[in-house]
């Protein structure tokens, strides 16, 4: 085994033999220890990292004098020279003077100072976590330039940058230490509910826009990294407990508890290992709105009301084919339906909070074992991870997600010039259910929908012959419907609420299964060491997914869907000295993806960025993205009640078949009593479901338009950016514009099919005039699907962010940046089409605080603003109205005792608000902190 680790050290060229040996400590400026300082020699592969006293050995085969280039996150570089073997040194760094000096490595896979990166990158490191005044790091975030934090929950928030946000954030990615934690089942990272915690991060960087050239198909958006401190660098046991309450109008006063524990230890040069362990419990912003999610002017007291947070009034029906059944049935006499208006009545439903116990929870833990063999940069690393948590997800419905768990495995090989690492994600729903069904069949469980509608429309005859106004004949309508009903808080309605959220059947219960993942292996190599004239990357990526819903998610019903996609790419950096006060610094990366249900993706990136005097970078890049069709876009088979969702993959339209009733109307007509129909109807023999709604308005034939939308396919972006990054004084500025154009958005469309006629029989796009297919949608024989396809219409989007920051009165801090985003898109060419673009025009974001006010003491205020945005989902649509967020925390160093303690609050002027639709109204928090040895 030996033999084989050694062949494989050589391979990648990191076998040397030392000649010389530096010793010596790396210090700040205050003369603390800067422990993960990194010391590189210049023009070749070899060098230190500090340990957690800030000292070092360094050996090389390299002969004095030689220069050593010295790094460390948060402080400017220093080089210094060697001028003889066994040499002891004592490397002083400076702190930062501004973020722009700091180091990041996401932008090229390589590290490089903020200054002169191609593109923008935002970056949240040791200090900026420490003074934040969010309740956490991930919170803090929202805080970052042109960065936008949607929250679903407590413990589910969704970072996105540059429009189209969604819960389901399939265009952004999220990587913690290199994997992907994007949950498998749902194919987007649910915020940090299982992701780092706070005592282990080392550091945070965002790229914004398309990152597809070096990270593949999902970086599409945006991409988030979020790296962990290693325990060769920093060891010992540290801790943070947090205690506080949050605030909220519905659901008062509540506490909350975030505690991590980190415990790392080096045994040697060799070999280090380190756990850690988080828990956070709370109780999630409620989500109360009773507003109609269709006519905001409508009431409880409405017909046909369908409230924003009440679930079960989803069940609708036409009171007039109820008659006409009836008629049929021989339970009302011959004639009766006359006195029937053809209107659509609902079922009562029931409020969210009778649904859920808004529990927010979140309990993660992960360990790594790192092995050096020949004590240098070359590493061997194995870590785990595992989280279970509670929180509540909003997409095509209101999920309660309980218990969820999900697990990482990863294998890694690395040094400082080249990774391979191979990883697994796998998750379990636990015990995760769909509160719009559990109101659904709570409502079915004392009385199924035929019996409910048929008291409702007999109850309405009865009353109009007794001479009842049609207002009185509803109301005892719906009274003899409802006798009978469980009512929240009664032992019957809790047998029936446990009995839906234990039962996977949409038609019986509201369960949440699965147990899907995925394989994923990536590798990348610098050949810097080997080449001189310029900085060449190559690498690739290959995952393989395994979807296993049992039939509650995805068509799986018969065993789990598999399949793969690829990705490999190349990099050339070069950097030039023009004069002594101009660098011009030329970067050009290609990537190639393919997927096997999909042709091949060349996704390339050009970027120039030219520094004047170290203190001025414009830069400018051309790139193209693109995504791939996520899993559910591909197999999803759902019936989300007002709407079945059918994924767009070939082999997936006739996995998801249902049997409907055919209406009296139909059936008198000489209709069979039942209809099959699979999902190939939503694609191929479907209108578009705005048309329908007219045609119902008008009943004129002339108003419906063919639906029939193709199967969806790759997404693409064209990206241009250009930027300035300047130093004027202690004022930096950091400037950033931005176009991106689409071609072939992804999108979802609403199709009708109806049970029986054709629509488009000869493909040409024009409605066919055949009776039958009319008279279904006018029966009511018909099921409205949720498309996956393309959209044809030309998106564009483009924005500007300027961020400036600045030493004032001495040594406090002020910062301040201003986003603008807009959207480039005719509605009118796709009528049909949701761009979900979900992004304020505007936002403006500031702080101001000095970490050393006095000695040991510091403090940090932050505020945001909002623009008010029209919010688009498959929930529902509506307005989220501007908002502005005070945050504000003060802290207190203990160097005694190791510790920091921290007093802070989160929405200080208590006005609630909430960034999406149909979601909790966000209210405050306020916590004490106490942070030892970190």
């Amino acid at each position: 085994m030996k033999k084989l680790i050694l062949v494989f050290f050589l391979m990648f060229g990191v076998s040397s033999f030392a000649q010389t040996t530096v010793t010596g400590k790396v210090v700040d400026e205050n003369g603390e220890p800067i422990p993960g300082a990194n010391l590189v020699v210049v023009g070749v592969a070899e060098g230190a990292v500090t340990d957690f006293d800030g000292n070092f050995t360094l050996s090389t085969s390299q002969v004095p004098p030689f220069k050593l280039r010295v790094t460390s996150l948060g402080f400017t570089e220093n080089t210094v020279d060697v001028t003889s073997n066994n040499q002891s040194l004592e490397i002083t760094l400076s702190e930062a003077s501004t973020l722009l000096d700091e180091i990041v490595i996401s932008a090229s896979r390589t590290p490089e100072r903020i200054f002169e990166s191609p593109v923008t990158v935002e970056r949240f490191g040791l200090k900026e976590i420490e003074n934040t005044a969010s309740a956490d790091f991930y919170d803090g975030l929202e805080n970052l330039k042109g960065v936008d934090v949607n929250t679903n929950s407590l413990t589910f928030k969704s970072v996105n940058t540059r429009g189209f946000a969604t819960f389901a954030n399939t265009r952004f990615m999220q990587l913690v230490d290199g994997m992907d934690n994007s949950t498998p089942a749902l194919n987007f990272p649910i915020g940090n509910l299982v992701g780092m915690i706070e005592t282990d991060v080392q550091s945070v960087e965002l790229l914004p826009g398309a990152s597809s050239a070096l990270y593949g198909a999902n970086a599409f958006n945006g991409i988030l990294f979020m790296r962990s401190k290693s325990p060769f660098d920093y060891q010992g046991i540290s801790a943070s407990i947090k205690r506080g309450i949050t605030s909220q109008e519905a659901a008062g006063d509540n506490s909350y508890t975030d505690v991590g524990i980190r415990a790392a230890h080096k045994f040697s040069d060799k070999f280090a290992a380190k756990v850690n362990f988080g828990y956070l419990r709370g109780t999630d912003w409620q989500a109360t709105s009773e507003v109609d999610k269709f006519d905001p002017t409508r009431t409880r007291a409405d017909l046909n009301y369908d409230g924003i947070n009440v679930y079960g009034d989803e069940v609708s029906t036409n009171i007039k084919e109820v008659a006409l059944t009836l008629e049929g049935l021989g339970r009302l006499p011959a004639g009766a339906n006359a006195l029937v208006p053809s209107v659509d009545v609902s079922r009562t439903g029931y409020n969210e909070r009778d649904l859920t116990p808004y529990r927010a929870e979140s309990i993660k833990a992960d360990w790594g074992l790192y092995y050096r063999p020949w004590a240098n940069d070359f590493e061997i690393a194995y870590v785990g991870k595992v989280g279970t948590g509670t929180t509540i997800y909003q997409g095509l419905n209101r999920y309660n997600i309980a218990n969820f768990f999900q697990e990482q495995h990863k294998i890694e090989f690395r040094n400082d010039n080249f990774f391979l690492r191979g990883y697994l994600v796998a998750d379990k729903a636990g015990d995760s259910y769909d509160m719009v069904f559990t109101g659904i069949n709570i409502n079915r469980a004392w009385k199924d929908d035929n019996t409910w509608f048929g008291e409702y429309t007999g109850a309405y005859v009865l009353a109009t012959l007794a001479g009842a106004t049609n207002e009185q004949a509803h109301a005892a309508g719906r009274a003899q419907a409802e006798s009978g009903r469980f009512e929240p808080g009664t032992p019957e309605f809790q047998a029936a609420f446990n009995r839906s959220i234990n039962d996977p059947d949409l038609a019986t219960g509201s369960k949440f299964q699965d147990a899907s993942k995925y394989y994923h292996v990536d590798a990348n190599y610098n050949f810097s060491h080997l080449v001189d004239f310029a900085e060449i990357q190559v690498g690739g990526s290959y995952r393989r997914y395994s979807l296993n819903s049992f039939g509650t998610i995805y068509t799986d019903f018969d065993g789990p869907i598999d399949y793969s996609e690829f990705g490999i790419y190349s990099q050339i950096q070069k950097s030039m000295d023009l004069n002594d006060a101009m660098n011009l610094k030329l970067t050009g990366s290609v990537r190639y993806d393919k997927s096997e249900f999909f042709d091949g993706f060349f996704s390339p990136r050009l970027s120039a960025g030219l520094t004047v005097n170290r203190n001025h970078n414009i830069r400018a890049s051309v790139q193209t993205g693109f995504r791939n069709p996520t899993t559910q876009d591909l197999f999803i088979g759902l019936n989300a009640g007002r709407a079945i969702l059918v994924g767009a993959a070939p082999d997936n339209l006739d996995r998801y078949v249902r049997t409907y009733d055919v209406s009296a109307s139909g059936q008198l007509e000489g209709r069979p009593a039942t209809i099959e129909q699979s999902g190939r109807a939503a694609y191929e023999n479907s209108y578009v479901a705005q048309s329908v709604l007219a045609f119902a308005a008008s009943g004129n034939p002339d108003d419906l338009v063919v639906g029939n939308p193709d199967l969806v396919e790759p997404e693409q972006v064209t990206s241009f950016e250009v930027g300035y990054r300047g130093k004027i004084n202690k004022l930096s500025i950091d400037f950033s514009a931005y176009y991106n154009s689409y071609k072939d958005f992804i999108s979802q469309t609403n199709t009708i099919a109806p049970y029986y006629g054709v629509v488009d029989g000869d493909g040409n796009g024009q409605v066919d005039i055949d009776p039958s297919a009319f008279q279904a949608l006018s029966r009511g024989d018909f099921e409205t699907y949720n498309a996956y396809t393309n959209s044809t219409a030309d998106v564009n989007s483009y924005g500007a962010a300027l961020g400036l920051t600045a030493k004032v009165f001495g040594n406090y801090d002020l910062s301040g940046s201003y986003t603008y985003t807009k959207l480039d898109f005719d509605q009118a060419s796709d009528p049909g089409f949701q761009v979900q673009f979900n992004t304020p025009e505007h936002k403006f974001k500031a702080s101001f605080g000095n970490a050393e006010l006095f000695k040991n003491f510091g403090f940090n205020i932050a505020y945001r603003f909002s623009d008010d945005y029209f919010w688009e989902s498959t929930f529902g649509n509506g307005v989220v109205p501007e908002f502005h967020v005070l945050d504000a925390q003060v802290n207190l160093d203990v160097p005694s005792i190791k510790s920091t303690f921290k007093l802070g609050g989160t929405n200080l002027t208590g006005d609630e608000y909430f960034t999406a639709f149909g979601t909790g109204f966000i209210g405050s928090m306020y916590y004490l902190s106490w942070t030892i040895n970190n």
